[in-house]
């Protein structure tokens, strides 16, 4: 049972941060109070419906004493407790726990595992479908860094999505992907399993990660632009290195302030995301039932070339539509991971 005081306490607020707003608020602190009240007007929204179903079904109860409208009441009281558990399930999400950083642009990093040229040539496949579904969703996508190989792979990929709610949909891809297929280089037509790794950080901003001066060292190289399309004879490449953990970020565009810039960013992110995975670790018996832990060496899916199937291990989703997915159509996974993530969080809470 939802207790009725939360409620009306989160209603309070929303009323206060509706009047704060149109009566003219500071201009400082616009952005965080319309932030909050973006996040609380969909929960209001699903309180006011949960409260009204309740208020009908109990105006209903109280009609069946009449016999006059007693079959109506009825009728309408068995469709008003159909409706409730809904409504109430609808309010539960929308109360539950939201991450910080779901709203966030997100970092993608890529790194080829085992399984040689193959799994660069994967990786790249990866890369190319995260890039479709940004183009999808509107989102901005750029590579920071990239380490190609001869045949059209990559080693490693850096990439920065920028959107609203990037993280949100991204999160679960981070673990090990694992694909079955016969390589372009295999003359024999052998099936070969290669694997890379995803990782998803949220993007932070300057006020979540302070990085002392005194704890980096900035060092410029000659760049070869992002995949090597572009020769520059110039020393506009970026390498950060993070002195107290030994993180090592480069960038490599034409321009040496924006290399600079985009390797922070990447820099505050990973360092942002190890505070976020620290944290984690220590609500670890809170989160064993979710989706994933988070851990980049955990097996998260396979793609399947030969039987057009893609598999995520963590949830038994199985599609046969591995064109699609990989042209970026990732719609059905992200939601259903998204779901499986709240009904564990949700099952969590009736524990």
């Amino acid at each position: 049972m939802i207790p009725e005081e939360k409620l009306d306490q989160i209603r309070a607020r929303f009323e206060f941060l509706e009047a704060k707003l149109s009566s003219g608020a500071a201009v400082a602190e616009l952005p965080a109070l319309s932030r909050e009240y973006a996040e609380l007007k969909p929960v209001v929204a699903a309180v006011d419906r949960w409260r009204a179903l309740g208020r009908e079904a109990r105006e209903a109860e109280r009609l069946l004493a009449d016999p006059e409208m007693r079959a109506l009441a009825q009728e309408e009281l068995e469709r008003l407790r159909a409706a409730l558990p809904e409504a109430e399930r609808e309010l539960q999400l929308a109360l539950l726990p939201r991450d910080e950083a779901d709203e966030r642009s997100a970092i993608l990093e890529i790194r080829a595992g085992t399984g040689g040229e193959e799994a660069a040539l994967f990786a790249a496949d990866l890369a190319r479908m995260y890039q479709r579904l940004a183009e999808t969703r509107g989102w901005r996508f750029g590579i920071v860094e990239a380490t190609p190989t001869e045949l059209g792979g990559y080693r490693e990929l850096v990439a920065e999505i920028g959107g609203r709610g990037v993280f949100a949909a991204l999160k679960f891809e981070s673990g090990v992907h694992r694909v079955q297929r016969v390589p372009a280089t295999e003359s024999s037509g052998r099936i070969h399993t290669s694997a890379a790794t995803v990782a998803v950080l949220p993007e932070a901003e300057e006020v979540d990660v302070e990085i002392p001066a005194q704890d980096i060292r900035i060092d410029t190289m000659r760049s070869s632009g992002a995949g090597g399309q572009h020769v520059n004879t110039t020393d506009s490449a970026v390498r950060i290195t993070h002195l107290p953990t030994g993180i090592v970020v480069t960038s490599s565009e034409k321009s040496q302030h924006q290399n600079r810039a985009r390797a922070m960013e990447v820099l505050r992110a990973r360092l942002y995301d190890m505070e976020r995975q620290k944290r984690d670790a220590e609500r670890a018996a809170e989160r064993k039932g979710q989706v994933g832990s988070g851990d980049r060496s955990e097996r998260i899916r396979t793609y399947n070339f030969p039987q057009g199937r893609l598999t995520d291990h963590r949830i038994g989703l199985t599609l046969y539509k591995l064109d699609q997915v990989m042209q970026g159509d990732l719609g059905e996974v992200i939601e259903a991971l998204t779901a499986a993530d709240q009904a564990a969080r949700l099952a969590a809470l009736d524990a």
